[in-house]
């Protein structure tokens, strides 16, 4: 019977062939660019987590609440030597670096500013993605040219500064040498307009002797594997073999915690992905009701015959059901192919059309991005058609339960 009932739907869609196409074109369609949408939300989220975490880091050890610390040296980490030696041990995979960012008073010959020194190992992978990755002229600072410093552009013009040109910091109140003379190696254009204007580069051994010897702003860790938001689980594994390392007044944050602002950004894109799938389902929904139910109207007289012989009213349901079911996931299926395979396509690298590319770099999204989806947003997409074609069948399916055999059978479509 169940076989039966499946043919008889099938035979009853192909019976307005025409109208059923364009339904499951348009079902097709939605599934594709939902998962099309949902690839490519997933490149930005993390094109967007990789380029935070290469400048924050996936883990972050710190003085306690050193956001509310308002004096330099109660915000330091002190011990840097020996804390780095001891997470090296416990995360032999990761990547650890110290920081010192040091508020100073730069001048040029005739002008100053207040900026930021920010102290970085030479080698590591914050003075590769500001200094190697932004740098318009010049050289990095090295261990072998302590007393350099690279600049951020708009600062390098508003000392009226350029490479080989001297500059002097001052850093008052802390506990090195307080001030110092660098010679500007290196002039960064870099992405971030307010940063720009505001940021010297140092290495961190030149930083320390000036305001806090064998002390950093921050340790910062990097887990190599970790290339996606969905490893949460990996990136709290690794906090938890450091927790017992961690000496009373620090605390081991994770990007989410160091940087709530960006994180509530990402947060938001997949509740948006959601309202636009609830949307475009709904616009499907309504062809498909449209297209279910001018097949129940020509086929009044069929129903009312039917019912008359004795059929049951929750059998006619059922069919009417059974034909909204087979035309959406007809369709759900072809767009599922199509969105598949844009969805590969796009996973090889893509990026986005003309001086797009480079305007949104200002807000963290990389130059090329690659497509990522999860089963779980294929298990949403389909389920969402799979409500759509239910809840689309309803009222058509309760009006052919409803009808009267004789009235039925009168009837003149």
């Amino acid at each position: 019977m169940r076989t039966l009932m499946w043919t008889l739907a099938w035979k009853n869609v192909w019976r307005g062939r025409g109208r059923s196409l364009v339904t499951a074109g348009a079902v097709a369609a939605v599934v594709a660019m939902m998962l099309v949408m949902y690839g490519f939300s997933g490149a930005m989220l993390n094109g967007m987590f990789q380029n935070l975490t290469r400048t924050t880091g996936h883990l972050v050890l710190r003085v306690k609440n050193a956001d509310e610390v308002r004096e330099f040296d109660l915000g330091l980490v002190r011990g840097v030597p020996e804390l780095k030696s001891a997470i090296v041990q416990a995360l032999p995979e990761a990547d650890v670096e110290a920081v010192l960012e040091v508020p100073a008073l730069l001048a040029g010959a005739s002008r100053s500013r207040g900026v930021v020194l920010m102290g970085l190992e030479p080698d590591g992978h914050l003075m590769k993605e500001l200094v190697d990755k932004y740098r318009v002229r010049g050289a990095p600072p090295t261990d072998g040219a302590e007393w350099t410093a690279a600049l951020g552009l708009a600062l390098a013009r508003a000392l009226q500064v350029d490479v080989g040109d001297p500059v002097y910091a001052f850093a008052p109140g802390t506990d090195g040498l307080g001030a110092a003379a660098f010679t500007v190696s290196a002039v960064l254009d870099l992405p971030e307009s307010t940063m720009e204007g505001r940021t010297a580069v140092l290495t961190l051994r030149a930083a320390q002797e000036l305001a806090a010897p064998d002390a950093a702003s921050r340790i910062v860790v990097f887990l190599p594997g970790l290339k996606s938001l969905e490893q949460s689980g990996v990136l709290e594994a690794a906090r938890r073999r450091l927790q017992p390392l961690v000496p009373s007044g620090y605390e081991v944050l994770t990007w989410r915690e160091a940087q709530p602002a960006l994180a509530a950004i990402l947060d938001m894109i997949k509740p948006m992905m959601l309202i636009y799938a609830v949307l475009f389902f709904v616009l499907a929904g309504l062809l498909v009701v449209n297209t279910v139910y001018l097949g129940l109207v020509e086929r009044i007289r069929e129903f009312g015959v039917i019912i008359a012989l004795g059929a049951d009213r929750w059998r006619i349901m059922r069919l009417v059901v059974l034909e909204s079911l087979l035309l959406v996931t007809s369709g759900a299926a072809f767009g599922g192919v199509l969105g598949g395979l844009a969805v590969w396509r796009l996973a090889q690298g893509f990026s986005l059309p003309g001086n797009l590319a480079q305007q949104y770099a200002e807000f963290g999204l990389p130059v090329v991005m690659y497509a990522s989806i999860t089963p779980g947003q294929v298990v949403q997409v389909f389920a969402f058609a799979v409500l759509t074609a239910i809840a689309s069948a309803l009222w058509p399916a309760w009006l052919a339960g409803r009808l009267e055999p004789v009235e039925a059978m009168r009837h003149v479509a």
